[in-house]
């Protein structure tokens, strides 16, 4: 790849909206879930899996479940995806925590992992 088109593709990606949204990691056997919000989807699902591969989640049952059950008993999923909007000061954050609330409203707490 020559030079100028490297530096094209470059400066396009630091301009790209990010992937900001709802996530969860599913366990697929038991159908528990933790559903997280961030500023970056897909950074986001990246750490939880390298957590989890190296044993050092934070979360104590997932990381159980992850050492009994295998990578292939979990999902990784981005839930909803926000859009750039026009308002420079739109709060995004903002709307990333009440998106959480309502996602987090429907899984009982003995399905979520806290």
């Amino acid at each position: 790849m020559d030079r100028a088109r490297r530096k094209a593709l470059l400066q396009a990606y630091k301009l790209a909206f990010p992937p900001m949204g709802i996530y969860a990691v599913r366990n697929l056997r038991s159908g528990r879930l933790l559903i997280g919000q961030s500023a970056n989807t897909t950074g986001a699902l990246n750490r939880h899996r390298t957590q989890l591969r190296l044993g050092m989640h934070r979360i104590a049952q997932l990381q159980s479940d992850w050492r009994e059950l295998g990578e292939e008993a979990f999902a990784f999923e981005v839930l909803q995806l926000q859009e750039e909007r026009a308002e420079a000061t739109f709060d995004y954050a903002a709307e990333r925590e009440a998106w959480l609330d309502a996602w987090r409203e429907r899984v009982p707490p003995e399905d979520a992992y806290l």
